[in-house]
């Protein structure tokens, strides 16, 4: 009896109850959630790339007062909407949203319980009509009112407006989108086609470099996609199913496979793999403290700079029409696709990075992980950028290339990347290419002769001094002969 009533006065304890409360709570959440708060270690770096700059779209940032301008506008396209439709169909859109309320809340990774279910609907509502009245905006035929809206939007908020729409924090669940939209677009046919290809106009303004060609949104399966800043993952760096069956086949991936394996039963070599190895020169040039033979035959190198690549001899090549992480070596010759740097650019590749880290497996590839920290090895100097830009590879429109190159450089802070690098076998091109004895050479010559017009100059001079030294001697020995 005595034991009873100590676990009764436990189960009363003010402690136990919250805890239980936690726990009740915790198995109702969704085992995967697709939506977001950055965490500290990511945000710490740059934490304005996170934060929506004039529109609040989710739960998350809801309320804060530099976004409340735009709550107006969300109903004024309601209204809008509803107007056009010629008859009062909110019933309709508020009974849809409450059929996906349930499901919504649970692809937030964080509780949005200070959100009723009253008050989620509304945000759903709004924010995503207002999300796809901008997407629809983009399709052939769109009502009239959505063009003079729009024009109101280019005064400077536009590309803010985009720019946070690819927010990691700042989502709506797709699927919502996607029901509001056929919701609104009823009575056309092929509703998912028209969709894809608006959302790809919508958003091909706003990223740094070229997305995946158009016919390829035809193996894209809409149930497959998380959120618009997911769409846009898929889209300039995820490959096609054509190119994922190729790597498959590669006899290289076997390597990667293996390598994978040896990890995942030996954890001290899995927790070995660092996140950031730029700056650390000890470790630059091996992965991993004790490679199986299998990692061997794959051991990553890091490559040089690009100004020491090009006093190596290797070219620089830009590739046109091809997403941004199709970079590839050649030939002596490093093809990589163009890449726009504008004001915006940093805060789309930070969130993009950030769902890779937040939301795939390390045994996933990750795309903009990887490319960021090909590009970060590529550049280290203002110098770099330069070159990079009179080949075509950047477009600066930022006007400074120091401004650039700290940019690129302050991205991978912490941040990690899979075991399955993407670049392995470019890295290893390269590096073998640069290892041959007369590029080695060349480099060296050119590294410290010819960095400088002085230097040149001063070599010039020695070389001629030499020659005319040697046809001195020359003459010498031809008049002492006779």
């Amino acid at each position: 009896m005595a034991r009873l009533s100590e676990q009764a006065e436990l189960l009363e304890d003010p402690v136990c109850i919250d805890i239980d409360k936690m726990l009740k709570s915790l198995s109702e959440k969704s085992s995967e959630p697709c939506i977001s708060k950055v965490p500290n270690y990511l945000r710490q770096v740059n934490q304005k790339a996170y934060e929506p700059q004039v529109i609040s779209i989710g739960p998350y940032h809801r309320g804060k007062d530099h976004l409340e301008a735009m709550e107006e506008q969300k109903l004024r396209m309601l209204q809008k909407l509803l107007e056009e439709r010629e008859e009062n169909r909110l019933s309709v859109f508020v009974m849809k949203m409450r059929e996906l309320e349930d499901k919504a809340r649970k692809c937030y990774a964080e509780h949005v319980s200070d959100h009723d279910s009253d008050d989620l609907v509304k945000v759903l509502l709004l924010d995503g009509v207002f999300v796809v009245q901008l997407i629809r905006w983009r399709l052939v035929g769109c009502p009239n009112y959505l063009n003079d809206m729009v024009d109101c939007y280019k005064n400077g908020l536009w590309n803010a407006l985009y720019q946070d729409m690819l927010l990691v924090e700042n989502q709506l669940t797709f699927f919502v989108l996607r029901e509001l939209f056929c919701l609104i677009v009823s009575s056309r046919a092929d509703k998912d086609r028209i969709f894809k290809e608006a959302i790809y106009q919508t958003l091909g303004g706003i990223t740094p470099g070229k997305m995946r060609p158009r016919d390829d949104l035809r193996s894209l399966n809409l149930l497959d996609i998380k959120h618009l800043l997911d769409f846009t993952h898929h889209c300039c760096f995820h490959p096609s199913t054509s190119e994922v069956e190729a790597r498959k086949k590669n006899p290289r991936d076997d390597n990667s496979t293996s390598e994978m394996k040896d990890r995942e039963e030996n954890p001290r070599d899995r927790n070995c793999f660092i996140s950031y190895i730029k700056h650390l020169p000890d470790l630059r040039c091996h992965c991993f403290c004790h490679p199986s033979s299998s990692q061997k035959k794959n051991e990553l190198n890091f490559i040089r700079c690009a100004t020491e690549l090009k006093e190596a001899g290797i070219k620089f090549k830009l590739v046109n029409g091809n997403p941004m992480f199709d970079i590839w070596f050649e030939n002596g010759t490093l093809h990589v696709p163009e890449i726009k740097i504008e004001d915006y650019t940093e805060p789309v590749l930070r969130n993009l990075i950030a769902y890779e880290q937040l939301f795939l497996a390390d045994r996933d590839l990750k795309f903009a992980t990887d490319y960021m920290f090909f590009m970060d090895y590529l550049i280290d100097s203002p110098k770099d950028v330069e070159i990079l830009c009179q080949q075509g590879i950047i477009k600066n429109m930022l006007g400074d290339d120091k401004a650039v190159a700290a940019m690129i450089n302050a991205l991978s802070f912490g941040v990690t990347f899979s075991p399955s690098f993407h670049y392995t076998e470019v890295f290893n091109k390269i590096n073998e290419y640069r290892s041959r004895r007369w590029n080695s050479w060349m480099a060296n010559l050119k590294h410290n002769y010819f960095n400088s017009p002085w230097a040149l100059i001063s070599f010039l001079a020695a070389a001629l001094l030499l020659l005319l030294t040697l046809l001195q001697t020359v003459f010498s020995v031809l008049s002492y002969a006779q």
